[in-house]
């Protein structure tokens, strides 16, 4: 099974081009059917949705045509009630200053409570008086100032409301009575809307200003809005009427009676949506093709990754920078001893055991990048059999003891008071784990100088905890510190050694041991790294040392092993 698991992962790292293709074209092509049923239905709703779109802009057109003549007309016939004082006009120009923009005259009524009106018309732009208006909107202003003079006659209270009538169709009038204190209403204030400069000048300029906003700028030329007056004239139109006769059309404000178009000047929304529709799926098939293209570089580079990646575990197979220190501490002492600047026996002892220590060191850590390289390309074997944890902890202890003594770190081993059981490892692979677990803790304890290890049981596991009390690890490097190469950025980091394989190759021994490896840890506070390794029942006669259990971490807990 084993056997048959390494070679489809072979098959898949040498012909990941192939497959990586196949798991991408499979869904690309099932996702392009489902575009075009998409869009074959799409194409049988869109001319509804067209129609509905039209309706939307015309509608905007004529809320921005009601907007502009409402707000136009509010500021300039607001006007207060102490302009009036019986019946009498206080003011030459009662309208201010304000602009009467689409106004072709302005009028001001007045009532004196017997019956009795006055109307003054206005030139809108000049802001005089006319003294001989038209007779049209002379009676215009009568007729609807005349409800209002009622009102004024009988005290009843009005609503000082801003309206549009329309009861002469030559003469479209804004309206707002002027009322008192009481809501009595004492006047009126009126704007007759210019028609033909409504239809020749703000029309189109409003009609113009929000076609960009439904259509782009491709589509306005096949798009005709027309305007239309109350007898059917077009009084405004964007494009000669022509095209297959598709019109779409709303009640166009402040006219009651006027209405407000838009019209295809050559395809009908039919031939629309069969041009989106094709023009849609052609986009999608090029998009397809897009991607596949872009997946097959992106494979293509993974590929070379993967060889780039082999490449690298052989480099590392044969250098690493931290060969540095051993050798240096070797061919120093071995200098004193050549130069025979050391003559008393026992600092030629010491200086042997440096010598010693250090070429252990340097076979460490030859053997890690070695054992890493064989775990990465599968060819790693262990020799299993039975071995004592408290012995494998003080042997890796031990071959770090001149390092620890160096830079004057103490290592505390405590143990539990019942006895352990025994483990059936490689105690090779093991010692050598916890030599990159002590080694990753002289690294990165800051000025903290105590490791403690804890050896302990939980249910059918032997741990090993190593704890320092240096910089810590957030929960984003806690989540990544078993990678690979991987190495923390921060502060100290920069000034200690490595080559970021060590608790890469912990993960890997204690995952082959069938066991896990955890870490807690908090910033500033240090961290532990815990190895649960498995106890074998017919090995469970081996005993280990006395102390006490590991403490509880408080940080969170990655399960690297799992």
């Amino acid at each position: 099974m084993r056997k048959a698991l390494t070679k489809f992962q072979k098959f898949l790292r040498d012909h990941v081009l192939l497959v990586g293709l196949a798991a991408v074209l499979i869904p690309l092509l099932s996702l392009l059917v489902l575009q075009y049923w998409s869009l074959s239905k799409l194409e049988r709703t869109s001319t509804a949705a067209d129609v509905v779109w039209r309706k939307n802009y015309l509608n905007d057109v004529s809320k921005e045509i009601k907007f502009f003549y409402r707000n136009s007309a509010e500021q300039v016939l607001n006007i207060p009630a102490a302009s009036v004082e019986n019946g009498v006009l206080l003011s030459n120009y009662p309208f201010g200053k304000c602009s009467a923009e689409g106004a072709k005259r302005l009028f001001m009524a007045t009532f004196d409570g017997q019956g009795g009106a006055k109307i003054h018309f206005y030139d809108a732009y000049e802001h005089t008086r006319v003294d001989d208006p038209p007779a049209d909107e002379v009676r215009a202003a009568h007729m609807l100032v005349a409800h209002l003079k009622i009102l004024n006659e009988e005290g009843k209270p009005t609503s000082p409301e801003l309206t549009f009538e329309d009861r002469d169709p030559s003469n479209l009038v804004a309206l707002k009575p002027i009322v008192d204190n009481r809501a009595r209403v004492i006047g009126a204030a009126g704007m007759i809307i210019d028609r033909g400069l409504f239809s020749n000048v703000h029309l189109p300029r409003i009609i113009r200003n929000t076609q960009p906003r439904f259509f782009p700028d491709e589509k306005q030329a096949a798009v005709i809005v027309t305007a239309y007056d109350e007898k059917g004239r077009v009084v405004f139109s964007t494009q000669p009427v022509r095209g297959p006769g598709d019109e779409t059309s709303v009640h166009l404000p402040p006219y009651s009676d006027w209405r407000l178009a838009v019209s295809s000047s050559s395809l009908t929304p039919e031939q629309w949506a069969h041009w989106n529709f094709k023009l849609s799926l052609t986009l999608s098939v090029l998009m397809t093709l897009a991607l596949l293209a872009a997946v097959f570089l992106a494979l293509r580079a993974a590929q070379r990754e993967i060889k780039l990646s082999q490449m690298k575990t052989d480099f590392v197979s044969n250098v690493s920078h931290e060969l540095r220190t051993p050798l240096a501490s070797i061919r120093v002492f071995g200098e004193f001893l050549r130069m025979g600047r050391v003559q008393e026996q026992e600092t030629v002892r010491k200086y042997g055991e440096y010598i010693e220590t250090e070429s252990q060191r340097l076979t460490q850590l030859v053997g890690n990048i070695l054992d890493f390289s064989r775990s990465e390309s599968g060819r790693k074997t262990y020799d299993f059999g039975p071995a004592n944890v408290s012995d494998l902890v003080r042997a890796a202890v031990k071959t770090l003891d001149v390092q620890l003594r160096q830079h004057g770190f103490s290592v505390t081993i405590k143990e539990p008071p019942r006895p352990l059981p025994a483990v059936f490892v490689d105690a090779a692979a093991i010692t050598q784990a916890l030599l990159n677990l002590l080694d990753n803790a002289v690294k990165y304890s800051g000025s903290s100088r105590e490791i403690e290890v804890w050896l302990g049981q939980e249910r059918n596991f032997v741990t090993v905890a190593v704890r320092d009390h240096g910089i810590g690890l957030s929960r984003k490097d806690q989540q990544k510190v078993f990678e690979k190469f991987y190495r923390v950025c921060r502060g100290l980091v920069h000034e200690s050694r490595g080559s970021g394989l060590g608790l890469a190759l912990v993960k890997q021994i204690v995952k082959a041991h069938r066991g896990r490896i955890v870490v807690e840890s908090q910033l500033g506070r240090g961290s532990t790294f815990r190895m649960y390794l498995p106890v074998k029942e017919k090995l469970t006669e081996g005993t280990i040392g006395r102390g006490h259990d590991p403490p509880v971490g408080s940080g969170p807990v990655l399960q690297a092993g799992d």
